[in-house]
């Protein structure tokens, strides 16, 4: 739970005429993560034309069973083998027959959908100047003696360009309306050296734009209702046509594409590691990987059981080598996983690394009921959490813990809904004593950053950087600084000196990390004293900045219960009803919006003060082969 499990690197060699089975057999197990190539002198990639086959014949199967729609599951045989090239280049073949056909029976769908939508527009356009009552073939004839347009202008604009036409001797009639657009005809006189500019002018500021009479439409509205209607049955009939040509494609092939779907997914291992992991020279074929190190006999009794010696396993420890490239695998309890996500969103624990997520967990949740400690508020956000679905079902965890923590602090607080009269506080309000609410938030910053401090130096003792655990300004000399550095701020604020232990201690401790940060630096001497000295300090003033920043829990306490009382006040100037209204209202607010900027809160204390320190969060998750149809079902 705390760092993950111990990992192998394997390279397995195999005859390249069963690297397919070999494939296979390695995602039925469900324990081999391909990785780099083992062999420099192997280098050809034996894989890489059967997975180009695979990409082509998953991506035409995937396209005709989405243009079909039939989507069945599809059951793998236990005794069922993975297809060789030339099998699979028959099958992508065969399926590139279908999806030829059925190319053309859906760029015929196209084509019908475009005829649809176009007699869509044509049957809002004949609507719209049905209201004309006007065959619109002798309306807009261009050898009249009148200048006549059809167009359309934002309703508030109509009033103007009426006065507007007026004057200038035009006629606007309106015909039809929607919500903001007017549609009118605009006719006057037609002249014939005038072109566009006194009535182009008027409309143009008016905003109108012209509306356009198809061709079907400029005859007598009879015809057009025909030509409609008709238009109307030829495009249904097409319809009906395309789906059962549709239906019989997919009847006549069926099964033949439920069997090339079973082939595809015993096919996919052996493209996966032709990607990655997968090399070989002559008839040898080699993949190589990472296997968790549990895995390792159950692996041995497989590849025996099946190839009869017809392989070579060579295995062995992560070294120093492969750090930074060991992928991470991370089991969880049931409990502990809906954290992860947060966790992983700052990324992935390097191997050999102290995984978060338990801290995480119990940090989060506790700084969160500290600062939003409320039975009546936790309780609502215990119900809300409880009714998560969809793409947010991964945070009702999250949010179970969360309100059960705000309960609980809200039993020590004596707080309900905002209440301190309901129950008996098992501990005091926070507004009761503030300054003993500062002093216990610094002292669980200081707790908490000591608490990263050695995970550091656990992490860096497990790469073996012992120098960086000892002598680093976030090593072991940086935590007995940071440490005698309190107890000597302790002592002077107290009036209490010691025996100056702690500052000898602080004074040994930070001379330590200046030896350490001058001998990384480079350039003249005097540049290397002022870096030395500036980056020690820092050290020292970034720790009490961080500490600082826990603060923010008393604070963000305190202010929920001010902003409680400061609800109470408003509704005690209302009346009954009013009363009612402005508390809840209120608790909505208070649960909403400080609750949204709580979890923020708690969540960057954990980023920030916490994960910047030991977290290098750049390992690389463990994704093993596995033997699955993830990418849709026939």
């Amino acid at each position: 739970m705390f760092k993950a499990r111990p990992m192998v690197k394997v390279e397995l060699l195999c005859l390249a005429s069963e690297m397919q089975e070999m494939a296979l057999w390695l995602a039925r197990l469900g324990s081999f993560g391909p990785a780099e190539l083992a062999d420099p002198d192997m280098g050809a990639r034996p894989g890489g034309a059967y997975r180009e086959l695979y990409q082509a014949a998953a991506s035409r199967l995937d396209k005709i069973v989405d243009y079909c729609g039939h989507r069945e599951e599809v059951v793998i045989p236990d005794d069922a083998i993975a297809p060789n090239e030339r099998e699979l280049a028959g099958i992508n073949n065969r399926l590139r027959e279908i999806w030829q056909a059925c190319s053309s029976c859906h760029e015929l769908e196209l084509r019908v959908g475009e005829d649809k939508a176009r007699l869509a527009m044509l049957q809002e356009s004949y609507v719209r100047l049905s209201a004309l009552d006007v065959d619109p073939a002798r309306l807009l004839r261009q050898d009249g003696l009148l200048d006549i347009r059809l167009g359309q202008i934002p309703a508030t604009n109509l009033k103007r360009l009426g006065d507007a036409l007026s004057v200038a001797g035009y006629v606007l009639t309106v015909f039809d309306r929607t919500a903001d657009q007017v549609f009118l005809v605009v006719a006057g006189r037609k002249v014939a050296d005038e072109g566009v500019g006194r009535l182009g002018g008027l409309l143009v500021q008016a905003g109108w734009r012209d509306l356009p009479v198809p061709p079907e439409l400029r005859t007598d509205p009879t015809a057009a209702r025909r030509y409609i209607d008709e238009e109307g049955s030829r495009l249904e009939a097409m319809n009906t046509n395309h789906c059962d040509l549709r239906l019989q494609h997919w009847q006549a092939h069926a099964d033949w594409l439920r069997q090339a779907r079973v082939l595809l997914t015993l096919a996919r291992p052996l493209a996966e590691s032709a990607l990655l992991g997968l090399s070989g020279k002559g008839q040898l074929a080699i993949f190589s990987g990472w296997v968790p190190k549990r895995s390792i006999p159950e692996l041995r009794h497989t590849l025996e059981t099946r190839f009869q010696g017809r392989y070579l396993l060579m295995t062995r420890e992560p070294g120093i080598e492969d750090a930074g490239r060991v992928p991470s695998l991370l089991t969880y309890p049931a409990w502990l996983r809906p954290f992860t996500g947060l966790v992983r969103n700052y990324g992935v624990p390097r191997y050999g690394e102290f995984d978060p997520a338990l801290l995480f967990a119990v940090s989060y949740v506790l700084l969160f009921g500290a600062m939003f400690g409320d039975v009546g508020h936790g309780a609502v956000l215990l119900a809300i959490a409880l009714f998560l679905r969809g793409r947010l079902a991964w945070l009702r965890g999250v949010g179970i813990a969360a309100g059960l923590a705000s309960v609980c602090f809200g039993v020590l607080y004596g707080s309900v809904f905002g209440y301190e009269n309901l129950i008996e506080p098992v501990w005091q309000s926070p507004l009761h004593d503030p300054e003993r609410m500062l002093r216990l938030a610094v002292t669980a910053g200081i707790g908490f950053i000591s608490v990263t401090l050695l995970i550091n130096i656990y992490n860096r003792l497990g790469s073996r950087n012992w120098a960086g655990a000892l002598f680093d300004g976030d090593g072991l000399a940086g935590l007995l600084l940071y440490l005698a550095a309190i107890g000597v701020l302790l002592g002077l604020m107290t009036g209490q000196s010691g025996p100056g232990v702690d500052r000898a201690v602080a004074a040994f401790a930070l001379l330590a990390v200046a030896i350490r940060t001058g001998l990384n630096v480079s350039g003249p001497v005097g540049e290397r004293l002022v870096v030395t000295l500036v980056e020690s300090l820092e050290t020292l003033v970034k720790l009490f900045a961080n500490t600082l920043s826990f603060l923010r829990v008393a604070a963000f306490s305190m202010n929920h219960v001010a902003l409680t009382l400061a609800v109470f006040a408003i509704a005690a100037e209302l009346g009954t009803v009013g009363h009612g209204v402005a508390i809840t209202l209120g608790n909505v607010v208070i649960i909403v919006l400080e609750g949204g900027i709580v979890a923020i809160q708690a969540l960057r204390l954990m980023y920030y003060e916490g994960f910047s320190r030991f977290y290098s969060a750049d390992g690389v998750e463990f994704r093993p082969l596995k033997l699955a149809v993830d990418d849709g079902k026939v």
